[in-house]
């Protein structure tokens, strides 16, 4: 039976508190894994709960530890902040042919508030996918192809804008997570290889050796529990 994810029980004050713990620290924060509630939990809308400079400055750092991870995206509640904010940016060179098939191009920087996205059309693209907060795993995901984002700047500007190929899989990633939704609830569980495996095995711009080797249909899973 499906769940929803529970609405975050932090108040404003405590997400401020836990803001200001996180940019005080002097170091990077650590990213957390499955198991944190944050991670479970959908995420306080934000409204203003921040100051502007406050804002400011953990954009920068969530923006910091994506790159230091290294990943093309990161959510406030990786970093354990119930907040509706992720930062994504894609500028890896990968090859030629994986990044034709999988419809791969730069993304720039790009923050956002309070991402929702739409699927627009029917196409689905099933590629094996990751995350920062389930160190060391991969699975196979079937995510839509073309999507419609809206959300809002951290200026504060209603923006809608449609992301195709790998950039749609990213901003779909990282507003699932928004929403306590991690990529495994979507995943075909039979494709889950620990990076070493996949490394050995599966590796390939795109599925088919890993699908007939594992047993496992592309079609989308929907969600388990989330």
């Amino acid at each position: 039976m499906n769940h929803a994810a529970p609405q975050t029980a932090l108040t404003a004050e405590q997400i401020r508190e836990t803001v200001d713990r996180i940019l005080s620290a002097g170091e990077l924060p650590p990213i957390v894994q499955a198991g944190h509630p944050a991670l479970r939990q959908r995420a306080a809308a934000f409204d203003g709960q921040l100051p502007a400079e406050q804002l400011s400055r953990l954009i920068a750092l969530m923006r910091q530890v994506m790159h230091e991870a290294p990943g093309v995206g990161l959510a406030a509640p990786q970093l354990g902040i119930p907040l509706q904010i992720a930062v994504m940016e894609d500028q890896f060179d990968v090859d030629q042919e994986a990044a034709a098939l999988r419809h791969r191009s730069p993304l720039e920087f790009l923050a956002v508030l309070n991402p929702t996205y739409t699927a627009q059309g029917s196409g689905l693209a099933s590629f094996y996918e990751g995350c920062l907060s389930l160190n060391g795993l991969q699975a196979v995901v079937a995510r839509p192809e073309k999507v419609l984002l809206e959300y809002e700047t951290p200026e504060g500007a209603a923006v809608q804008q449609e992301f195709t190929g790998w950039q749609a899989r990213i901003v779909q990633h990282e507003t699932d997570h928004l929403n306590g939704i991690l990529y495994l609830d979507r995943a075909q569980l039979r494709s889950l290889s620990n990076n070493a495996e996949y490394a050995a095995h599966w590796a390939e711009p795109g599925i088919s050796r890993a699908r007939e080797g594992l047993g496992f249909d592309d079609g989308p899973a929907g969600i388990s529990v989330c």
